[in-house]
């Protein structure tokens, strides 16, 4: 700690999640963030990447903060302290619609040669750059879960303690690195942190379709 970059942290799960190269996993990055280490994963271990679609709902006026997240289904998932935050049941209803509207502009403009690849019957690696509250990461993992996959693995570098507690119960395996009880940011945890454009998210998507295609 910390990691010197999201390529870092990347190739540090890679090894942690060794057990599952050569068994065609697929790894699905949360964008945007975690969609150049889930393309690295993937190398390593020899499986396909895509893209996990969901969506922080935001608290009123603090925009930062997540009371739950959206999936492409619709389901939403809200955290028990929603009520202390003054959002009310027409604001979280605006708030879904906003951000599942989001959401859907972002499948047509990541993959829109292709649907999202099928997680049926397959080993499914979800990634992040990192958890805070764990909102977003239980909603991708609740979305796929319904897809039927073999085994559902969450792989995360950095994750509060109560956090990793808490989204290792929507999933089958959990690979979080460290569990710091000093935790702000995920952005505290590495020396290099850009924000990853959606074009670099789109080149690495386009190019793991055309590898697979010519594999």
């Amino acid at each position: 700690m910390p990691f010197l970059d999201r390529n870092d942290a990347a190739c540090r799960l890679a090894s942690a999640l060794s057990h599952y190269r050569g068994k065609n996993p697929l790894v699905l990055a949360v964008p945007r963030g975690a969609v150049p280490m889930a393309r690295l994963i993937a190398d390593e271990l020899g499986g396909e990447v895509d893209v996990v679609l969901v969506r922080k709902l935001r608290a009123p006026g603090n925009p930062e903060f997540a009371l739950g997240a959206i999936d492409e289904t619709g389901w939403a998932y809200l955290g028990d302290y929603v009520p202390m935050t003054g959002a009310s049941d027409a604001y979280l209803e605006r708030e879904k619609r906003e951000q599942l509207d989001t959401i859907r502009k972002r499948r047509a403009q990541y993959t829109p040669i292709r649907p999202p690849i099928d997680a049926k019957d397959r080993i499914v690696i979800v990634v992040d750059d990192g958890l805070a509250t764990g909102s977003t990461m239980i909603a991708a993992l609740h979305c796929l879960r319904a897809k039927q996959p073999v085994r559902l693995v969450c792989a995360v570098p950095v994750a509060p303690p109560d956090t990793a507690d808490r989204v290792a119960r929507y999933c089958d395996e959990l690979v979080c690195l460290e569990t710091p009880d000093n935790f702000f940011a995920v952005g505290q945890f590495y020396l290099d942190f850009p924000q990853v454009e959606d074009e670099e998210v789109v080149a690495i998507l386009r190019g793991g379709h055309e590898k697979g295609r010519k594999g």
